[in-house]
């Protein structure tokens, strides 16, 4: 079935700014109880976030936080990368614009008054 990937800071949880890496923001109630929806519908759902990338020096303990920040806020603890991989069948981020597969095409911009589609 793949797996829908959603990031953390601004989309499921609230971000103003970076105050560390344990530090997670309130929940997005709206896409919280979305992916509470696809968990009850079966699918998986991961957390991608740039808080535990190999390369970010301040990862410290944010994995662990981000568990404990899922499972008080989702009900359980959803797995946590900073990958994507060919199983993903969705990318839910605050970020994304939406390129259409093997043309390049833009699809969708949100508040882009320079988008002349």
């Amino acid at each position: 079935m793949g797996w829908i990937g959603v990031d953390l800071d601004g989309t499921l949880a609230k971000f103003d700014e970076w105050e560390g890496p344990t530090k997670i923001g309130s929940p997005i109630l709206k896409m919280a109880k979305r992916v509470k929806e696809w968990l009850n519908n079966g699918y998986e759902v991961r957390i991608i976030t740039a808080r535990v990338s190999t390369s970010n020096p301040q990862k410290d303990g944010a994995k662990e936080a981000i568990e404990r920040w899922c499972l008080e806020n989702i009900g359980t603890i959803l797995p946590v990368s900073s990958e994507k991989d060919y199983g993903m069948i969705e990318l839910w981020d605050d970020r994304c614009v939406r390129v259409e597969k093997n043309t390049g095409e833009v699809l969708s911009l949100r508040n882009n008054p320079n988008d002349k589609q």
